[in-house]
């Protein structure tokens, strides 16, 4: 497996891992009302929105790489 394949995989398994923990927060928010899982929710959402143009970025940089 190539660094560019690697890496593609590595930002889609944080952008699945985000949005985990962003739905955990949401559940134990909805139960709790603890402000810290409000933060949760909101600093796991921030992280995809970066993870996601960030790996829009790297796609477009990196074009003309062959994933081998």
């Amino acid at each position: 497996m190539s660094l560019k394949a690697f890496h593609i995989v590595f930002i889609l398994v944080s952008g699945l891992l985000c949005l985990g923990l962003g739905a955990w927060s949401y559940g134990r928010y909805r139960q709790t009302h603890a402000l810290e899982f409000a933060w949760g929710i909101a600093v796991s959402l921030a992280a995809l929105v970066a993870l996601i143009v960030y790996g829009k970025w790297f796609l477009r940089k990196l074009r003309n790489v062959s994933y081998l």
